[in-house]
């Protein structure tokens, strides 16, 4: 019994491949098959990947970049990143697939997996890339090392960019370790931050998508509220708002859902980790929703009271965080530099109380920079004054004095030419049900 991989195998036509399905091969490496001939996938244009493409390039050039290595994974922090950008596909299946872009010549995507999946992919994807090659069980970098050298790029100069640009992860050891032994003559370049800079200022066709995004993370929240009762469970609610996301055609980003007891509380923010504990009248729930559509996020959160709030709650929303969460958002225009909106946050120590240190972040497919804290703004450069086509959140979370309380307000805004946008259209209110 031979331990060893599969031999390569090039692209089998169909004609060669059909009779042969039983067989790991032919199956791994078919192509132009009639399989999900009848399809539909939301697209870009071609012009809006042609754009992309020449951004992509026009960087490349200025860095000295022969070619780049562009992941994207399901991580949070990059919700499918630079593959997506370049493909429309964001990966759920593996921790990240690759696009190998050349400063000259066509792209080529390396898929996790071969047969059907690989096909489905191609169909997906074929208004952007055309070459769609499968990472032979994992063995992603053999692919890439291959291309490069069809490209006559063994002595290049390559770009690697992060797989989460958050929490600065690059490729793997073990996918690095072959680019390194099969290119030993190739420079192998860690980029940083490379993605943001072309995608923090949106095109139309993707503020589209940040739109439909929104009006998801509305119907999460009337599907969390219309769920909302007592001896419901907290995961349940993460159901309900789940199922209205993919019912609308996005993709779930994360959904942190929490409740307490209004007389006795216990939480300032929603639970990351939706629990098994069952709701009862007095209590509140604090949710922050994100919901993805074609690769492009949008974020939401408003408290939801079970039966009336008590005076304190009342009291809180009214004269606290509702006022605080305007003084921030009225600092979202073009032109105002992000640092208004730290300053804004202020409001919440001039009355005594506190809040957690986030008060609004950027989004560019995700959450991104600028980071916008009660103590300071961390960002590039560029991120320094708002400009038409940012997308930005809005979440400022005050909490008591005493720490026990808080309430989460949050919502997406696009920055206009004239002003802003919100893009959820849910209604600032406390819910009462």
């Amino acid at each position: 019994m031979s331990l060893s991989p599969p031999r390569p195998l090039g692209p089998q036509p169909w004609e060669s491949v059909r009779t042969k399905l039983d067989q790991t091969l032919p199956f791994a490496n078919m192509r132009g098959t009639p399989y999900y001939r009848d399809a539909v996938y939301e697209q870009f244009s071609a012009g809006e990947y042609a754009r992309r493409y020449a951004a992509l390039r026009a960087k490349m050039r200025t860095a000295k970049l022969d070619a780049m290595i562009v992941p994207g994974g399901p991580s949070h922090w990059s919700f499918g990143a630079g593959m997506a950008w370049l493909t429309g596909h964001v990966e759920w299946h593996a921790l990240c697939c690759y696009v190998l872009v050349p400063i000259d010549g066509e792209p080529t995507m390396i898929y996790s997996m071969g047969g059907t999946h690989a096909e489905a992919v191609r169909r997906q994807v074929e208004v952007a890339v055309k070459d769609v090659r499968h990472s032979r069980n994992g063995r992603y970098a053999e692919v890439m090392v291959e291309r490069l050298r069809e490209l006559g790029l063994e002595h290049g100069r390559i770009g690697l960019m992060e797989i989460d640009p958050r929490h600065k992860d690059y490729m793997p050891v073990n996918q690095y370790n072959v680019l390194r032994q099969a290119l030993p003559l190739a420079e192998l370049v860690f980029t940083e931050g490379f993605l943001h800079d072309l995608v923090v200022i949106h095109s139309e066709e993707e503020l589209a998508c940040v739109r439909k995004a929104g009006d998801l993370c509305r119907d999460a929240m009337q599907a969390l509220i219309a769920r909302a009762r007592p001896g419901v469970k907290e995961y349940e609610l993460r159901a309900a708002a789940g199922a209205a996301i993919l019912d609308g055609g996005g993709d779930i980003d994360f959904l942190i859902i929490g409740s307490t007891p209004m007389a006795d509380p216990a939480m300032v923010f929603g639970n990351p980790r939706p629990s098994h504990r069952v709701l009862r009248q007095g209590d509140i729930i604090n949710m922050e929703l994100a919901a993805g559509y074609r690769g492009y996020t949008a974020q939401v959160g408003s408290p939801v009271c079970l039966g009336a709030p008590t005076d304190m709650v009342r009291r809180f929303w009214e004269d606290i965080a509702l006022p605080g969460y305007h003084r921030i958002v009225a600092e979202i225009a073009p032109g105002k530099p992000t640092e208004n909106m730290r300053k804004a946050s202020g409001f919440f120590r001039e009355r005594g109380l506190q809040s957690r240190p986030t008060q609004c972040h950027g989004i560019d497919l995700v959450t991104d920079t600028p980071h916008v804290s009660a103590e300071h703004v961390t960002g590039t450069e560029f991120d320094r004054t708002l400009r038409a086509g940012m997308v930005i959140m809005a979440e400022p979370n005050p909490i008591t004095a005493d720490g026990l309380f808080g309430i989460f307000l949050g919502h997406t805004f696009i920055v206009t030419a004239t002003g802003r946008e919100c893009v959820d259209k849910f209604p600032l209110e406390l819910v009462v049900v």
